[in-house]
């Protein structure tokens, strides 16, 4: 298999306001055709480095490339961008097609697009009604037609759940998956860590402006070991069984009433399987007994407070 060429490379990208550093010699490549997930805390810098790709922010120091081509020349790679930054700002009185019939004239793109989007993001069936009648959700998803009418090789997202319903992000997640599936690279920043664990193979993290992590998302997960979680009833029994897992070697520690073990390059499944005949064997009832895998938010939670740096 080929190695993907890479769509965004940042070689020391650096933001200053005054004394503060926004984003902090950043040097990381996406490659191309993956879903990134770029997840940071509040003012980590996320935004503000999207803005530099964009061309809206020029940078203090380092240099970046889009699509092969540099940031300082935006003109460059501009058109074969799409993006969704702080929400749609469209025409509310106008309809959803209608809209996109300005946009296209506007960015000199093919209106003959504007049935294929609407189809893309679920709205052929509401493209009649007008903006302001649209939902939240539904706005989002004509702010990502209007972006995908160049027919982008990138589509850069900022926060595109934010403030929707369940069933909206279900849609948004979903939307995702089909831009990707048609071969685009989708760059999209997301406090929602369990919402990028479904659509993400790629990830990029920063803390402070800093990188902290840049990488394939299954790999990040597998940086924070399973634990097995063990139940006994009544606190005695709880103490029996925590010795007993002292005793096969084990590290312990209670949560909620219930022994968590770590299993440190152990196979999760079969450490569980052993300790649960020990217990049997040692006349211990087992009220709980499952494997807690990691999980993208508990892999990043650990990252940040310093578990895995």
């Amino acid at each position: 298999m080929t190695e993907r060429s890479s769509a965004v490379c940042l070689d020391g990208l650096t933001k200053r306001y005054g004394t503060r550093v926004a984003v902090d010699a950043l040097t990381v490549d996406i490659p191309g055709g993956v879903v990134a997930g770029f997840i940071g805390p509040n003012g980590a810098g996320k935004t503000t480095t999207m803005a530099m790709l964009l061309g809206l922010v020029r940078p203090s120091a380092g240099t970046a490339t889009v699509l092969g081509e540099p940031i300082d020349r935006p003109d460059r790679y501009l058109g074969r961008v799409g993006a969704l930054v702080e929400g749609p700002a469209l025409w509310p009185a106008l309809t959803g097609v209608e809209n996109l019939r300005v946009l296209a004239r506007l960015g000199r793109h093919d209106a003959g697009r504007i049935p294929a989007v609407l189809e893309l993001v679920g709205l052929a069936d509401r493209q009649g009604d007008r903006f302001a009648e649209y939902s939240l959700g539904m706005k989002q998803r004509l702010g990502i037609a209007a972006a995908l009418l160049g027919d982008p090789a990138l589509l850069v997202l900022d926060e595109p759940t934010n403030g929707l319903d369940p069933v909206g992000m279900t849609e948004m997640r979903e939307l995702i998956g089909r831009i990707a599936a048609e071969g685009r690279t989708v760059l999209v920043s997301s406090h929602l860590l369990s919402e990028l664990e479904q659509v993400a193979d790629w990830l990029l993290i920063i803390d402070g402006g800093r990188l902290v992590y840049a990488d394939h998302a299954s790999r990040f997960a597998q940086r924070t070991s399973p634990q097995i979680v063990l139940g006994a009833v009544g606190h005695g029994e709880l103490l029996r069984l925590a010795r007993l897992v002292t005793e096969h070697g084990f590290e312990v520690g209670r949560q909620d009433g219930q022994l968590v073990v770590t299993a440190h390059g152990a196979d999760p499944g079969s450490t569980a399987a052993s300790l649960n005949q020990a217990a049997a064997s040692a006349g211990i009832v087992l009220s709980e007994l499952h494997v807690l895998r990691p999980t993208l938010e508990s892999s990043y939670l650990n990252l940040l407070q310093g578990a895995d740096r």
